[in-house]
């Protein structure tokens, strides 16, 4: 990678490089909360919605917008780990890791469990309430299963794990790598790995992050032509929507976890191309005012559907409803407008909770003027789960 090599009036390509990362956290974020969008539907009702307009509005924003996020996060980690040398102390790594992704994500789970389930407790929020003990502890810990409440954050239970086993995976010939990588696909595809690795689709990708750095591909996929990046992706998309959206088709099985293993490798090449153009757009300066924020977007973005989606759904209506398909659209910005806000509040009066809820991001302000370029770039690599 030639850090020093000038590309435009941007700065050099490693500025470049950095602001193409803060970007494609946005974006990928950003299209994850489709994937949770609310509904106001059941289980059931969502099920007998398949097929409707809207319903495949729904699936079409998730499958094209929400599915890149946890392979791309992924490959951003592993490419950056690649790169650092803090690896190389591993008590060091492992404590700067669980301080970045595990407190925050403990942190963010009681919150969910006080807020969602106090609701739920209180008043008519259909939402779970605690039937015991353990389930309060696997949901705040996420120790063998998915949570009920914070759904999402499976991810950086598991890329805490990867971070743990980056130094070995950084001192491996790239034939154990492959193995490795193969291993946890093969996990994804055939639903093995719990309770070490919930989704083993993580360990893939952040392996493929790590020899995605060795060869020197993500500076490679950056100067492809974006109809290149983008071809892969747009061929399978329509074929992954038919899978998804038609009444009669299977759900699991091995050939539909394989194909869906290959969609978002697909998906991830396409949003880290859009990245590196959006780095060199008008759009760079707005995305990089966004990024210290999206890891509470990401944290926080459940809480918002489970409290502040009901009360909407008042006024756009369910799933169905005329008005739904704008409320649909509308929901990252809803939930970026409110968790900015947020943020920008816990900076004020409680900077250390933001730091701490941030992983690190959102740092107390300091009077003197700080270059744009300073908080793109920061001066080390960092996981991409904590987002600074």
């Amino acid at each position: 990678m030639h850090e020093t090599r000038p590309v435009d009036r941007f700065g050099s390509r490693a500025v470049l490089s950095h602001d193409a990362i803060s970007i494609a956290r946005v974006i990928c974020i950003l299209g994850v909360v489709y994937v949770h969008a609310w509904t106001g539907l059941g289980g059931h009702d969502l099920e007998l919605a398949r097929g409707t307009a809207q319903e495949n509005l729904r699936w079409f924003l998730m499958e094209a917008f929400g599915r890149s996020a946890v392979p791309l996060l992924g490959l951003i980690s592993g490419w950056l780990v690649a790169g650092s040398p803090r690896t190389r102390n591993w008590l060091a790594h492992v404590e700067r890791k669980a301080r970045t992704i595990v407190v925050p994500m403990i942190a963010w789970n009681v919150i969910a469990l006080v807020l969602v389930c106090g609701t739920a407790w209180l008043f008519t929020l259909p939402a779970p309430t605690p039937p015991s003990v353990s389930w309060v502890l696997e949901e705040v810990f996420i120790l063998t299963r998915n949570p009920d409440v914070n759904v999402q954050m499976p991810f950086l239970r598991d890329l805490f794990v990867c971070m743990v086993m980056a130094p070995m995976l950084l001192r491996m010939s790239g034939r154990s790598l492959a193995l490795v990588i193969a291993l946890a696909a093969a996990g994804q595809v055939f639903g093995f790995g719990a309770p070490l690795i919930l989704r083993p689709a993580i360990v893939m990708f952040f392996g493929l992050g790590i020899a995605a750095r060795r060869a020197g591909l993500a500076e490679r996929a950056a100067a492809w032509p974006l109809g290149l990046a983008i071809a892969p992706f747009a061929v399978l998309l329509p074929v992954q929507l038919w899978l998804v959206m038609a009444p009669d088709m299977p759900r699991t099985g091995a050939l539909i976890a394989s194909f869906d293993l290959v969609m978002r490798v697909t998906a991830s090449l396409f949003f880290w191309r859009l990245a590196w153009a959006l780095a060199k757009s008008p759009a760079r300066s707005l995305l990089l005012k966004i990024e210290p924020f999206a890891f509470l977007i990401f944290c926080g973005h459940l809480v918002f559907m489970w409290l502040a989606g009901p009360l909407l759904g008042q006024i756009f209506g369910k799933l169905g409803a005329p008005a739904y398909p704008v409320y649909l659209l509308l929901q990252p910005v809803m939930v970026l407008v409110c968790i900015v806000a947020i943020g920008r509040f816990l900076q004020w009066c409680a900077p250390g909770l933001a730091e701490m809820l941030s992983g690190g991001r959102l740092k107390a302000r300091k009077p003197a003027a700080v270059s744009p370029l300073a908080n793109a770039a920061p001066a080390e690599p960092v996981s991409p789960a904590h987002l600074g």
